[in-house]
């Protein structure tokens, strides 16, 4: 077993820990701020997450930075893991005192814009762990549009090779340099979450909760500043502004490079979106008449509530308005299945992504008119693109290998107590990225603090699974990997 060359490895993943030590002196200073002595944690968290960063930029110092398909599969897997790691000192030596699989837990969540938590007592927090939490999900944000649009097409990964021109200085460029195309998701990420903060503002939130709602809003991530998530507010009009941003996180940010240069006409003719715009619509939709007819909701009331909490499972943000489990098993069960829909690839969202929904449709479509009439020559296309057999292959196979995770996360959490209904939607929750689960313990109004260890642990490598796309990690732990 011979290795290879990891020193552009550790130097970026020093390079990420230093950007990480920096963003912890906008909590330290909030709690300065508000005279609170947990500002010592993050000065000490930010000294040693910058001795560490620097200290593997030093050590790996090349005169080019340019990574193989190897170095890029380590690089990917590697980051999340460590970076993670120093995201949760601060949860471990704060005042809240969490235990090292709470504070990882919390940190993966956070970083992986899961959402789901193990902290109650939110409406007490001290200002800086709450925006640790809330900035931990925006970095993670735009570090997975960065990781969707740069990194998983050229690695093949679960079908994103139909994506690779947009990222690629060869063909169908958005901008003419990868660079430019990273410096114009930033802006759009920034505007994005700057707008929705001044809206939320002017809909009834202080500074400090618009700022946090805005980034995990803008991220798809899902944590909230008050225990009882958005329910807290009770406003219809901080609910229809999410609702906004939530669908909007959930949209491929290169698109939004496109409107931006006065090409709508790209925009529109993207399938992946009017497949997202026109599923949530027609999900809200049906929801509330179910509601309505049922329930004896006002329709004004069912709309609402049914769209934010729809929009919420399935751009995987995880916020809560209301316990939808009170609605019966029926809501139940259609929200266990929006766990696993997701939105669109190029997002902040997690799940299977609707492009995947897409491809499958059109391969068993083809399939079908195949029986009839086997002689027909059927081009398989999406958005003008051929869908060869590489790509179909690929995305079977990430859609076994996604289901074939929440079963063995599901038979994990079961072997360790969990009961049957929070073990299974735990598992499809953490995998998709989502937040909350199902039952009373992990359910839209609960956490998952009560868990056992081991099943935090399990939950953890269930979120990094689902965000890095499952094959990015099962690469790397292959003996062949390693081998010359």
């Amino acid at each position: 077993m011979t290795g290879f060359d990891t020193r552009p490895v550790f130097f970026i993943i020093g390079a990420l820990l230093s950007v990480l030590a920096v963003a912890m002196l906008l909590p330290m200073t909030a709690d300065l701020a508000a005279g609170n002595p947990d500002w010592m944690v993050f000065a000490i968290a930010f000294a040693l997450t910058l001795f560490f960063g620097v200290q593997f930029m030093l050590a790996n110092r090349m005169d080019r930075i340019a990574l193989n398909v190897r170095q890029a599969f380590l690089l990917t897997a590697l980051s999340w893991v460590v970076v993670c790691a120093f995201a949760a000192v601060p949860f471990m030596v704060s005042q809240i005192d969490l235990s090292a699989a709470d504070a990882y837990f919390e940190a993966m969540s956070a970083l992986t814009t899961t959402g789901s938590t193990v902290i109650s007592g939110l409406d007490r927090l001290p200002p800086g762990l709450l925006l640790w939490r809330s900035l931990l999900q925006w970095l993670g944000g735009i570090g997975i549009i960065g990781m969707a649009i740069a990194i998983l097409p050229f690695l093949r990964v679960g079908g994103m090779q139909l994506f690779r021109s947009e990222s690629s200085d060869r063909s169908d460029k958005v901008t003419p340099r990868a660079s430019d195309l990273a410096i114009a998701v930033g802006w759009i990420y920034l505007c994005l979450t700057a707008v929705c903060t001044v809206m939320l503002s002017y809909a009834g939130m202080s500074w400090f909760d618009a700022v946090n709602h805005a980034m995990t809003a803008v991220s798809t991530g899902g944590f909230s500043t008050r225990d009882a998530s958005v329910a807290g507010w009770n406003s219809p009009a901080i609910e229809w502004v999410l609702v906004v941003f939530m669908v909007l996180g959930g949209m491929p940010f290169v698109r939004f490079i496109s409107l931006a240069q006065g090409r709508a006409a790209s925009f529109w003719a993207d399938t992946q979106i009017r497949w997202y715009l026109g599923f949530l619509a027609a999900a809200s939709f049906g929801l509330s008449v179910w509601l309505t007819l049922t329930r004896g909701v006002p329709w004004d009331d069912a709309i609402r509530v049914t769209t934010f909490n729809v929009v919420s499972v399935v751009t995987t943000t995880g916020y809560a308005s209301i316990d939808y489990e009170r609605w019966g098993p029926m809501a139940s069960v259609v929200f266990f299945i929006l766990t696993f829909v997701g939105g669109c690839t190029g997002s902040t969202s997690g799940g299977m992504k609707i492009f995947r929904f897409e491809i499958l449709f059109i391969v068993l479509r083809a399939l079908q008119r195949r029986l009839y009439s086997p002689n027909l020559v059927i081009p398989l296309n999406y958005n003008d693109k051929p869908v060869n057999a590489d790509i179909m292959i690929s995305v079977m196979s990430f859609g076994f290998v996604y289901l074939t995770s929440v079963v063995i996360v599901a038979f994990v959490l079961g072997f360790l107590g969990v009961d049957l209904v929070s073990a299974l939607s735990g598992a499809a929750t953490a995998v998709s990225n989502v937040g909350p689960g199902l039952g009373p313990t992990i359910g839209p109004t609960g956490n998952f603090a009560t868990l056992p260890d081991g099943a935090k642990w399990a939950l953890a490598a269930g979120m990094l699974l689902g965000r890095l796309e499952f094959f990015t990690v099962l690469v790397v732990l292959s003996p062949s990997f390693w081998r010359r």
